[in-house]
């Protein structure tokens, strides 16, 4: 269970030096912080001349504080015209600024313009990889908010250059410990430095263990002495099979549906063009196809990694997905819902945010007055508010990420078969054995048609529901935002209340059914605690559901069948199951699809693109498509 996050408290009274009263330290000296910043771990690391013409640079710091240090790199970045094409910027943080604080902090920026932007992004408190982009989605600054000692083993990055910051040694040793130290080295990529304004001979002691070659330089302003280093390891170790992404070369997508469209705008936002099939005629037909959607996180009493990751997908989907409804391009709204509590009682609600340090920016426990309220009208139970939740629709929003110059579709393009060529490519066959593509990297994202592609590979448990939703052309009762629980209901911006949505198994019965529809009129009254007579006439859709036995999506690289897979290697942990080369999935998206899809897909563009990861390795591991394979390897039942 991730514990929860405890913001930093900051003292201000003096503005060229702000304090920390818990540490009884300085978050920078006072000759300043862009300063120090170029001075210790830029000119320490050798940027940006480093950094020059490469498609992708990774910064891992320790420490981001007031966020100076991270600004101070952008604006070099922004500066150089040598500059690599994507800056990511890995930062950890056990006690992060609130957004209150992080104003104050840049009231008088050095560079107002970045640290407004910072600003505007900051992201709940949660214990979460939270990634937020800048200039144009080219830089992109990842904060992991925990202890470091627990957020260093859970990273999944190759990192160019550290920057090792934080309160000194003595003010606050747990985050200088050899132990913790020592992990850099599983981090870093080939010829990886490290800077810091440290020069404490545990520090360079640890360094050292970390197979850095570390040596004294010039400090900053009163400090005499500062340490900088490389990587030097003796020998690298090889990374487990399920971590060995990137490859390059042509990228094929099969599915325009959600989980397609993500990847392919996910792979378009990192420069790596691609093509995607749909055997339809127009995308988005499928499961994508509904009229509305709600996007929102959820709240459980067990911290798991199913919360973790709807939380974090949640998030995400909200920093990605609120710009393009801002813009038009996507009709919705993203300005709160409230999901309806059955188990808990408002008291228990309370007490179960304040247990696990939920910031109300994510969620608010209501009583059933106080969500009414909000709503507008009656709501039958206590729920919980999102204030980033809400609607969409899919079928847009899959457009809206299809339309991109880097993406090609290609449409009533049925792929019936996958070959591996035997050289490291895949070709993609149509029902009449032509060639669509012959590519070196294929991301399979077309839901239930993933199977016949896959023949000799291990099967995986899934499901598949139908759900049927009721339209109303007319409602008293409709809603300010869209309300959930046992059903849903989303007034839509022409007057209609949408409400459902049914989920049944092993039914392909495609034809809109009355019987359904009661049941959907049942949830509704359900919701709000008012009759619900049936109109003479009801509108309707159907649609599937493709989802496995743990409620959690397929994502990365497909394995090998068990009997490719040699039995000399560790298989109990999905991060070691071996797997198809250049071959992905993303699927399984079951009925929340626009909460996961956002994060879904930049977690296979990243896999392609070689990039940091935007989730740590266990919640990796908890959506990982190799993690049945596992399961089995432990002897457990899926």
């Amino acid at each position: 269970m991730s514990e929860p996050v405890r913001p930093a408290h900051v003292d201000f009274s003096d503005a060229s030096a702000p304090r920390s009263p818990d540490f009884g330290d300085v978050y920078h000296p006072r000759g300043g912080a862009f300063a120090q910043a170029r001075h210790v771990f830029l000119a320490g690391n050798g940027l940006p001349q480093r950094w020059s013409r490469r498609a992708h640079f990774t910064i891992l710091e320790t420490g981001f504080g007031l966020g100076n240090n991270f600004l101070a790199t952008w604006a070099a970045w922004r500066d150089d015209p040598q500059r690599c094409a994507h800056l990511w910027f890995l930062s950890l943080d056990k006690h992060p600024l609130t957004h209150a604080d992080l104003q104050r902090a840049h009231a008088h920026s050095a560079e107002p313009t970045l640290a407004h932007d910072l600003i505007a992004a900051w992201p709940p408190l949660t214990p979460d990889l939270h990634r937020l982009d800048f200039a144009r989605g080219r830089v992109h600054l990842l904060l992991a908010f925990g202890d470091v000692a627990d957020w260093l083993p859970r990273s999944v990055a190759q990192v160019d250059a550290f920057f090792l910051d934080g309160f000194a040694p003595a003010k606050n040793p747990e985050m200088w410990q050899p132990r913790v130290l020592q992990r850099l080295g599983r981090l870093a990529a080939s010829d990886a430095t490290v800077a810091t304004w440290s020069a404490a001979r545990a520090v360079r002691d640890a360094l050292a263990a970390a197979e850095f070659e570390v040596a004294r330089s010039a400090g900053f302003e009163r400090k005499r002495d500062m340490l900088c280093g490389r990587h030097h390891p003796r020998h690298r170790a090889p990374l487990a099979a399920g971590h060995r992404f990137g490859g390059g070369g042509e990228v094929a997508i099969v599915g325009a549906g959600l989980a397609g469209a993500a990847t392919a705008h996910a792979l378009a936002g990192l420069g790596v063009p691609c093509r995607v099939f749909d055997a339809a005629p127009a995308p988005a037909l499928g499961g994508s196809g509904m009229p509305a959607g709600l996007l929102h996180g959820v709240v459980h009493g067990a911290d798991t990694p199913h919360t973790r990751w709807f939380r974090a997908g949640a998030l995400r989907a909200h920093a990605s997905i609120a710009p393009l409804i801002a813009q038009g391009r996507v009709p919705g709204r993203l300005d709160g819902l409230l999901r309806c509590e059955h188990a808990l009682d408002h008291a228990a609600m309370n007490a179960l945010a304040q247990r696990q340090g939920l910031p109300p920016q994510y969620a608010q426990p209501m009583s059933a007055t106080e969500a009414g309220t909000h709503a507008g009208c009656a709501i039958a139970r206590p729920a919980w508010y999102y204030p980033g939740g809400g609607w969409l629709e899919p079928a847009s929003l899959v457009r809206a990420w299809l339309d991109e110059p880097s993406i090609e579709l290609t449409l009533r393009a049925h792929v019936r078969r996958l070959v591996a060529d035997g050289q490291g490519r895949w070709r993609l066959l149509d029902t009449q054995g032509r060639v669509l593509a012959h590519c070196d990297q294929v991301v399979l994202a077309h839901a239930a048609d993933i199977a016949p592609l896959l023949d000799g590979c291990d099967p995986w448990p899934l499901m598949r529901s139908r759900g049927q939703v009721t339209l109303l052309s007319a409602a008293a009762w409709r809603p300010a935002v869209p309300i959930a629980g046992d059903g849903y209901a989303i007034a839509l911006p022409d007057g209609r209340l949408l409400c459902g949505a049914t989920n049944d198994l092993d039914d392909e019965e495609p034809a809109v059914r009355e019987a359904d529809h009661r049941r959907n009129l049942a949830a509704l009254q359900r919701l709000s605690g008012l009759p619900c007579p049936a109109p003479p006439a009801l509108e309707g859709r159907v649609g599937w559901r493709l989802h496995t036995r743990d409620r959690l999506p397929l994502v990365g690289g497909v394995p090998l069948p068990a009997h490719e897979r040699t039995q000399a290697t560790r298989q109990e942990q999905p991060r070691f199951i071996a797997r198809h080369s250049g071959l992905y999935t993303l699927s399984a998206l079951g009925s929340r699809g626009l909460t996961q899809a956002a994060l879904a897909g930049e977690v296979v563009a990243a896999m392609i693109a070689a990039t940091p990861l935007p989730i740590g390795s266990p919640l990796l591991d908890a959506v990982d498509a190799a993690r049945f394979a596992a399961r089995t390897q432990r002897g457990e039942t899926q």
